[in-house]
């Protein structure tokens, strides 16, 4: 009697669930959420642009954003006509033109040039697709009776996009949990490699980080913006650790674990400081360009690409050479006996990540 009395409650649990919140109440939440916050927060971890210019120093600083349309001020899904007329859309419309449901997106710029700010302007951005049903559609805002006159159905729940006329969903999966370093053993190759991994992420940017031990007993690391891998020491001493020995110890104060480091000191022969070990990455990130530009891109691509989420600039270095030497440590661990690989399934190396199926 219990047990039925218990399905009998769950039963009406979830049907009151799915009467008050629906199949994709979360799709819309995070969609308005984003729409509310997340956009603005990419905007401010960028915060200002830089401009190249040889006269004197300018940039561009980045303020709020809104969905508006800085000429027509429309703040709502619209097309644009042959003849450079807009009007607002619905998605019936979007779905028979084979048009996008979308609206426009606008960002407050201000020049600095000098120190001095400039006047600030409203500069539209582009457009951002608008989820069915989100509090940017219209649909949102209609009875029943009007969505029957609009052409859409009272009963669809929305929570999709329309993409040049064609319904796109945002399907969950299942992907490895960001700034967490996950460690396993590559057998695929006729050596094993011992690998440590991690999905570096901060706001409006990703990066994914490796670290490999190979079959040379050196380690490698690659990272974006580097088309080939690099030597760990290159990349420690790069991050300011000049001397062997505080590279060594950024991996371990074990004597038997620094030993282990013999083959990778190896390939940093000749890279001695961390001006040389930025020429070298520079080198393979802008071959052939002139020196000043290499050296430029290979500090960008430390800096910004790098562990992006123990910060982009070049304060963080050293924060990032002590991060790495505790991934170089692991997967010294690894291949000693020390430490068993981590499992990829296992529910807290995961987190759930939407993704856009378009």
């Amino acid at each position: 009697m219990t047990t039925l009395i218990q399905k009998e409650d769950i039963r009406e649990l979830l049907k009151t669930f799915f009467n008050q919140k629906g199949l994709v109440r979360q799709h819309l939440d995070s969609y308005n959420e984003f729409i509310d916050h997340g956009l603005q927060e990419v905007v401010d971890e960028v915060a200002e642009i830089p401009i190249e210019v040889p006269e004197s120093p300018y940039k561009v600083k980045l303020g709020q954003i809104w969905v508006i349309d800085p000429q027509s001020r429309i703040t709502s899904p619209y097309v644009t006509e042959v003849d450079g007329t807009k009007h607002e859309i619905y998605p019936m419309e979007a779905r028979l033109r084979n048009l996008a449901y979308s609206a426009p997106i606008a960002l407050e710029m201000t020049p600095v040039i000098d120190g001095r700010e400039q006047d600030t302007e409203l500069v539209y951005i582009g457009n951002i697709p608008v989820m069915l049903k989100s509090k940017l559609c219209f649909l949102s805002q209609l009875s029943e009776e009007e969505l029957i006159a609009a052409g859409e159905d009272p009963d669809d729940q929305g929570g999709y996009f329309v993409v040049n006329g064609s319904e796109r969903v945002i399907v969950a999966m299942e992907d490895l949990a960001p700034n967490r370093v996950i460690v396993d053993i590559d057998e695929k190759g006729t050596s094993p490699v011992y690998q440590a991994k991690i999905f570096s992420t901060t706001v409006g940017f990703r990066a994914r980080i490796e670290l490999k031990l190979k079959s040379d007993d050196a380690i490698y690391v690659t990272m974006p913006g580097v088309p080939t891998e690099i030597p760990f020491v290159v990349i420690m001493r790069a991050l300011s650790l000049e001397k062997d020995k505080d590279i060594a110890e950024a991996v371990s104060l074990d004597s038997e674990m620094q030993t282990q480091l013999a083959a990778s000191f190896e390939k940093a022969i000749g890279v001695d400081t961390p001006a040389d070990a930025i020429l070298f990455i520079g080198n393979r990130v802008a071959h052939g360009q002139v020196e000043e530009y290499r050296l430029q891109k290979a500090e960008t691509a430390l800096d910004k690409n790098f562990l992006p989420h123990l910060g982009r600039s070049e304060k963080n270095r050293k924060e990032k050479a002590i991060f790495l030497g505790e991934m170089a440590y692991r997967v010294l661990q690894l291949k000693t006996g020390r430490r068993q690989p981590d499992d990829k399934d296992h529910f807290k190396t995961n987190v759930y990540a939407s993704v856009a199926r378009f």
